[in-house]
């Protein structure tokens, strides 16, 4: 390859400013890499290959490729300082590449090609394994392709298609054991997130993304977490108007600005797929564990507010609050997208 510079990388910073390392090109003779997720202007991953004293580096929107059915793009930026294989830390607003970062993998790789516009290395990190080829299409646009099978093959991404399952209508259950939450108003929601990518699928299957990008940026909590959502979209003001109005029409700006004045919120309250397999057969209390694991609670997302137990009590402060309901949910029951489950049952404040 081209003899190795760091200049564009001093260029573009401030290093009075920025906590990033200033570096020089010092050759190692190490085979080393990192792979760092940074939430900036769009949450990336950063792979950077240790090469002539560098870090050759490329931003992967998409992060890496798990199976050679997908390539994902690569957008080739400067090479970066050796110091930076460690670097972790938030640069400031205004530097170049503004936002928090931390290293998501590291290792050493082997390199069987390495030119100027394709390379074929075999990552083996703390995280990631196996063969990839880099290959450039355009400018600073590339590929990246994984070329040995999936490391895990029965390994999927979570499904679009499913539906959520609804309770039945009934009364306060007398007996049993029971987890209880309160029914709130809105519209029920899917929420998907694959590295790089959120999507929102409504109760009856059409996609809500666009409508709420406040919601989206859920992907930059979530990071590279493959999880399916199960909840309900509900306006920040309460009323259900404001909420109709993001569904019913708007161009992209009339989006940005109601998203801005009145948002919206996620509230999850179950967990359906994770990280590659389903998590609907597991008791209702295990998939809650696991959401609460998710640590949700942003300024547009919200986690499960489940209570075992005391169910009266619940009812009666839903009442007093004028809210339309509670929603009892049987413990170890396992979740049937698309039904309407008797483990399940909606009960209105006003019965």
């Amino acid at each position: 390859m081209a003899q190795r510079s760091l200049r564009e990388y001093e260029a573009k910073r401030d290093f009075e400013t920025t906590p990033e390392p200033r570096g020089a090109a010092t050759a190692t003779g190490s085979r080393r890499f990192v792979i760092q997720q940074h939430d900036a202007t769009r949450l990336h991953w950063d792979l950077r290959l240790e090469d002539d004293g560098v870090l050759l580096s490329w931003a992967l929107p998409r992060g890496l490729p798990l199976t050679p059915d997908r390539n994902h793009l690569a957008v080739h930026t400067e090479d970066h300082p050796i110091e930076y294989l460690t670097f972790e830390g938030d640069i400031p607003e205004g530097e170049y590449g503004a936002g928090r970062m931390f290293v998501w993998d590291r290792g050493e790789y082997e390199p069987s090609e390495l030119t100027d516009t394709k390379l074929v290395v075999t990552l083996r990190g703390e995280r990631t394994h196996g063969r990839y080829a880099l290959f450039r299409t355009r400018g600073r646009d590339w590929m990246i392709h994984r070329m040995d099978p999936p490391e895990d093959p029965d390994h999927q991404p979570a499904p679009l298609d499913w539906r959520p399952m609804e309770a039945q209508a009934g009364r306060l259950p007398g007996s049993g054991d029971w987890w209880f939450e309160v029914l709130l108003e809105g519209r029920r929601a899917l929420v998907r997130n694959l590295p790089g990518e959120v999507t929102i699928i409504s109760g009856n299957g059409d996609d809500l993304s666009d409508r709420f990008p406040e919601v989206r940026r859920i992907g930059r909590h979530l990071g590279s977490k493959e999880v399916l959502l199960d909840g309900v979209l509900t306006s920040a003001t309460g009323h259900a108007e404001t909420l109709e109005r993001r569904l019913t029409g708007g161009g992209a700006s009339t989006i940005r600005r109601l998203a801005r004045d009145q948002p919206a919120t996620f509230v999850a309250f179950d967990l359906l797929w994770r990280d590659g397999y389903p998590t609907i057969d597991a008791p209702l209390e295990q998939r809650l564990e696991q959401l609460e694991g998710l640590a949700l609670d942003g300024p547009a997302w919200q986690g499960s507010r489940a209570h075992r137990g005391d169910g009266e009590a619940l009812l009666s402060v839903a009442r007093s609050s004028g809210l339309p309901g509670l929603v009892a949910k049987r413990a170890g029951s396992r979740y049937r997208p698309g039904t309407t489950s008797r483990d399940w049952r909606c009960v209105d404040t006003s019965a």
